[in-house]
Order: C-alpha cells, then structure tokens, then sequence
C-alpha cells in the first residue's frame, strides 16, 4: 500500500480547520440574532412564551380559589338563612286565648 502524499495530508488539515472555523461563525451568528430578537422584544414589550404561561397558571390558580370561596360563602349563608329559619318565633297552634272553638 502506497503513502498518501503530504500534500493530501495538508489539504484535510486545511479543510479541516475551515469547516471549524465555519462552526464557529455559526454560532456566533446565532449568539448576535438571538440577542437581536431579544433586544427587540424588550422594545416591543412582548413576552415570552414562558412568562405567559407562568400568568396564565397563576390566574387559572386564582380564579379556582376564587370559585372556591364563593362556593363556601354560598353554603354558610344557607347555612345562616337555615339557622334563622329554625330560631323564627312560631304562632301558636290550637286554643289559644279568645279563640272560639
């Protein structure tokens, strides 16, 4: 088996190098638009998605306490309305003074 030539040797290490600098260009092209699209975003005072779904957890966790309360406030003034009901004087039943029977 015949040696590769020095020159073939020199060419892989050339392309070799190239494709690593082109990963590295790369990735700081990404680096400068995301921080691009970032900095836009601050400006538009959008949000992300991850932040909406933060808030939008928190309401959902507020609005079924809120439900919750009013569902207790719901049974304790039954409750209350029962109680009072039940503590109402009641009218005599049968022969009571100046009845005719």
């Amino acid at each position: 088996m015949a040696d590769r030539p020095k020159v073939f040797d020199d060419l892989a290490g050339i392309a070799g190098g190239a494709f690593s600098a082109l990963a590295g260009l790369r990735e700081e092209a990404e680096a400068l638009v995301r921080a691009r699209v970032d900095e836009t975003l601050r400006r538009l005072d959008l949000v992300r998605r991850e932040e909406l779904d933060a808030v939008a957890e928190l309401a959902a966790n507020a609005r079924a306490g809120q439900e919750a309360a009013e569902a207790k406030l719901a049974a304790l003034t039954a409750r209350i309305e029962a109680l009072e009901a039940a503590a109402a004087p009641k009218p005599p039943v049968g022969g009571g003074p100046g009845m005719v029977t």
